[in-house]
């Protein structure tokens, strides 16, 4: 199966499977990036609690970010993961911490779900396994960002704060700023209860048509939400040229045979992979 569209290749290359933006790809003298592929593969450094994963399950995990490191030209020791507990926290980047291995479950990144950067050298990791990933790219002012939005992160307008770190620190303009969009859970299936359906309504009141982003589904019970939709106004409000925001159109449900999705796996579900990085470049 392949999953390629105009804005998504759908790349197999030694065994390995891993999604890529065509849009990010116009800019790989500058950038590595990837969305992965294949239940086989787990990207999960911790348990959903945050205890430690036992030895085996974690030196797995590794070899896997290993393997879509090296299939993709970095290096897994270039790699720095927030520990995501579904904030609004998005945290600059300096530098690595731990020079000869990835920066994966450090204090340093506790309850953050972004992070950003104008280093090169620094992989940038978010995992999902239904909740939205996106990918953004200053190409003028060279800044990455790397940022888990679930409903809850949505809620909190993430993505914004995301486009406010990078204008404050970096002096990003948004009109050159480029956010992909990476697979997750669509509102094809993204159904909520009644008290989750009115967050969002209270959240999103500045939305125009926000009652159509939520479908009633079955009367006074069930509701279906695009998210992605909301994401996308969002950053256009801030500032983002339509164009320039680029989605996967890729479902996590529809396409479970391919990559892990929470609401097909349920307990013991598995952890897709982000990554983003820029290259050594001349400033």
């Amino acid at each position: 199966m392949d999953l390629s569209n105009e804005n998504i290749i759908h790349v197999k290359k030694d065994g390995i499977e891993y999604l890529q933006f065509r849009k990010l790809l116009e800019y790989g003298d500058i950038i590595n990036h990837a969305y992965s592929l294949g239940l086989d593969r787990n990207y999960r450094t911790a348990r959903a609690n945050k205890e430690k994963l036992d030895v085996e399950t974690y030196e797995k995990a590794i070899k896997d970010y290993e393997d879509l490191c090296n299939s993709i030209g970095t290096k897994k020791e270039h790699l720095v993961k927030p520990n995501q507990n579904h904030t609004k926290e998005v945290k600059n980047v300096e530098k690595k911490i731990n020079i000869n291995e990835p920066d994966f479950n450090l204090i340093n990144y506790n309850n953050t779900d972004g992070l950003v950067t104008n280093k090169n050298n620094l992989l940038l990791a978010t995992t999902n396994a239904d909740c939205i990933l996106l990918l953004f790219f200053d190409p003028v002012k060279k800044v990455i960002a790397n940022v888990h939005s679930g409903w809850k992160g949505t809620v909190q307008r993430i993505s914004i704060e995301t486009v406010k770190k990078m204008k404050s620190k970096y002096n990003c303009n948004p009109n050159d700023i480029i956010c992909c969009i990476c697979p997750s859970i669509r509102k094809c299936h993204f159904e909520v209860d009644k008290e989750v359906k009115e967050i969002f309504e209270r959240e999103f009141q500045d939305i125009q048509d926000i009652q159509n982003i939520i479908q009633e589904i079955e009367p006074n019970k069930k509701w279906k939400i695009d998210t992605v939709k909301i994401n996308q106004i969002l950053l256009q409000k801030e500032g983002l040229k339509l164009e320039n925001i680029i989605d996967s159109k890729i479902c996590n449900v529809c396409n479970s045979n391919l990559m892990h999705s929470y609401r097909v796996e349920k307990e013991g579900y598995g952890l897709n992979v982000a990554l983003i990085e820029l290259k050594v470049f001349e400033k």
